[in-house]
């Protein structure tokens, strides 16, 4: 399987929050006075439920964000994305426990949403229903699957969070092949489209450096050297290379996973690490990985020649 970052869908929802609700609903703009910016609620929503030991593998990425409306008031709006690849049959419930703990400690109505990123087909939950001796309750929430988007709407789509469904999606791109080189050769065909069509885009520098790193570091190809292919068709369509946000969220996890690799491990496996899983250039693998470049250039050439 591809590895596929689920910290990244926490930084794409922060850098395109306002498209997303334009995506979900095309009167936003009319609802929503955008231009006075989006704060994201992390320290309310932290005190409510505590962030999973594992930082490292989240299998959940939740947002709670505050905007104004055209009214003069301040809503609360909760993204919930569920990242994890089988049913879970509590989830409905653990949608409703985010809405009542929220409107009990904070007194605050909320949207909900919850994107579910997974390849299944099967229809997800949209509710919470409970009854008793005549007592009933039902809890609706806005759901998306990426599923059960269609490609070809996506990709004529000019709001940015379609094409950051398209990058989600680009985790189904060659499943079916007989083997990984011919998943890796439809992968990168994929992923060139999606360079192209956000070089394209409108858009202002931080939203397409944003994009940029989720497209490449979202999934992964099997052979290390595409990423490399993939690497030179990125500069060629900006020009040159640049410092991105994601880049360093990347680097920051990647610098304390060698920590807790202990010295001995960082010098050689966590810096095949970061070549393989991360696609990290020597400079950036240095770096995290406290060596020198030279030392990270001749594993780079061992791994190449290997997978020659």
């Amino acid at each position: 399987m591809a590895k596929k970052d689920d910290l990244l869908w926490k930084g794409i929802l922060e850098e395109i929050f306002d498209d997303f609700l334009r995506f979900m609903h095309p009167e936003a703009d009319d609802i929503y006075d955008l231009k006075k910016g989006i704060a994201f609620l992390d320290k309310e929503l932290e005190q409510l439920f505590p962030p999973e030991e594992d930082e490292f593998s989240p299998k959940v990425v939740d947002k709670l964000a505050r905007v104004n409306t055209w009214e003069g008031k301040e809503e609360w709006i909760l993204i919930h994305v569920e990242v994890q690849g089988r049913y879970q049959k509590d989830f409905p419930r653990r949608m409703f426990t985010y809405y009542y703990r929220i409107l009990d400690k904070y007194n605050r109505r909320i949207s909900a949403y919850a994107i579910f990123t997974d390849g299944y087909k099967m229809k997800r939950p949209d509710r919470y229903e409970t009854s008793y001796q005549g007592t009933s309750l039902t809890y609706r929430f806005n759901t998306y699957q990426l599923a059960h988007s269609n490609e070809q709407e996506l990709l004529q789509s000019d709001n940015p969070f379609a094409l950051a469904v398209l990058v989600g999606r680009s985790a189904f791109v060659g499943n079916r092949a007989e083997d990984s080189e011919k998943r890796d050769s439809e992968l990168l065909e994929f992923k060139g489209t999606l360079l192209r069509k956000l070089a394209k885009a409108q858009l202002s520098s931080k939203k397409i450096r944003a994009l940029m790193n989720f497209l490449k570091y979202y999934v992964h190809f099997d052979n290390q050297y595409n990423n490399v292919i993939f690497d030179k068709q990125i500069q060629t369509v900006k020009g040159r290379s640049e410092a991105m946000g994601i880049e360093e969220l990347m680097l920051d996890r990647a610098t304390k996973e060698g920590i807790q690799k202990g010295e001995q491990k960082k010098s050689k496996e966590f810096v095949e690490n970061l070549l393989l899983e991360f696609g990290f250039t020597d400079e950036q693998a240095a770096r995290a990985a406290k060596v020198s470049i030279e030392f990270v250039q001749k594993i780079r050439a061992k791994l190449e020649k290997k997978n020659k």
